[in-house]
């Protein structure tokens, strides 16, 4: 993706982006995670949503592990904000890393939108993968160390 299409938001934006996340998932968002994408057809598996999360949390419901997960998201696990060029008109996307097990970088691609004028919040998930390039600190903005 072209950095005409990605961005850095101020840290006080990430931090209010990352309570709205919160708000929305402990106020009754409905996740909506993409188990299988196009782009995984050619894709190595292990890096793909399904593989990540299966391997993650084996014994766990999919929704209830990510809703989890993403609650613990901070500004330090922020990349960047990137446009949705395939569809435009929808929110901006942000962008994620967390590690786990001491040595897995995970690639976590997120927006949360409100659905209809009163409609209740979606958080869709778009990635939630093993990283294909490992992460570096230059990476995160925010991350201290």
């Amino acid at each position: 993706m072209g950095e005409i299409n990605s961005r850095i938001e101020s840290e006080l934006e990430v931090k209010a982006y990352i309570q709205n996340l919160k708000f929305a998932l402990n106020n009754g968002a409905k996740i909506n995670f993409q188990v299988r994408r196009l782009v995984d057809e050619k894709r190595d598996e292990k890096y793909t949503n399904q593989y990540t999360v299966n391997a993650l949390f084996p014994d766990e419901n999919p929704v209830e592990a990510l809703k989890r997960e993403l609650l613990t998201l901070s500004e330090s696990d922020y990349i960047r904000t990137v446009k949705d060029i395939r569809f435009p008109k929808r929110s901006e996307m942000r962008e994620f890393g967390k590690v786990y097990n001491g040595c897995e970088d995970v690639y976590i691609k997120l927006r949360v939108e409100l659905l209809g004028e009163y409609g209740s919040p979606i958080t869709f998930v778009m990635s939630f993968h093993f990283a294909e390039r490992a992460f570096t600190k230059e990476m995160f903005p925010y991350r201290k160390n």
